[in-house]
């Protein structure tokens, strides 16, 4: 994926996002560990600062920013954290070094990061307050990618998650990729929408959801999606 791409879906993704903070920031946000959207808010905007300090500082989390108590203040700050990583990423060179907690070690890696971050924090804040839009296949699509090529080996590598026991391929049928992941030949292919299968992996929506289609062992294919597989 190019400059461009992350760029143009990251300021999409921001707008959606930050259209959900002018309604109840009480609201309970699901899979996100009894977080509120506006817990939510203060997670996906110090989040972005904490992205452009690693490209300009070149370094990771030195202290922790927090969302304004005020829930009117809370738009406001938000877009002022979109605004800050938005100037850096634009501005810096997508081959420059910059700190990363996995490869590469330059601002391209949070190009790709926080455009996938706010696509999947998009769903959750849009799930809690009644409807979340549909992502781009495509970058759906790059979600799954990162999952496999990034925060997988990441948790086993952390200690947080077991090798994976049996090998399972996922097939999207709306953009045609296909992923292999664990060791040997699959044992077993499930098959959706890339959306679908990166709410899957992120643990937004049950394995048994009635829209995959599973093929194989699926008993043993669960034990290696069980994984952990992201943070």
């Amino acid at each position: 994926m190019d400059r461009d791409f992350y760029l143009t879906h990251l300021r999409a993704e921001l707008d959606g996002f930050r259209a959900c903070l002018d309604g109840d920031l009480s609201v309970p946000v699901a899979h996100c560990g009894g977080w509120t959207v506006h817990d939510l808010a203060g997670h996906l905007g110090g989040g972005n600062l904490w992205a452009a300090t690693a490209v300009t500082e070149r370094r990771g989390r030195g202290g922790s920013a927090r969302a304004p108590k005020d829930p009117a203040a809370v738009g406001p700050w938000f877009d002022g954290t979109a605004t800050t990583l938005l100037d850096v990423l634009t501005d810096t060179d997508p081959d420059a070094e910059a700190w990363t907690f996995a490869l590469p070690r330059t601002v391209a890696f949070w190009q790709r990061r926080r455009c996938l971050e706010t696509l999947v924090h998009r769903w959750d804040a849009q799930n809690a307050l009644g409807g979340a839009a549909p992502f781009e296949p495509a970058l759906a699509h790059d979600g799954v990618s990162e999952v496999f090529d990034t925060f997988a080996p990441r948790e086993v590598r952390k200690g947080r998650a077991a090798p994976p026991p049996h090998a399972l391929r996922l097939v999207s049928t709306d953009t045609g990729g296909s992923w292999a992941y664990g060791p040997g030949d699959p044992v077993a292919t499930v098959t959706g929408t890339a959306e679908r299968l990166l709410l899957v992996l992120w643990g937004r929506v049950a394995r048994d959801d009635r829209a995959l289609g599973w093929d194989g062992d699926r008993a043993a294919a669960e034990e290696t999606l069980s994984g952990p597989l992201v943070p």
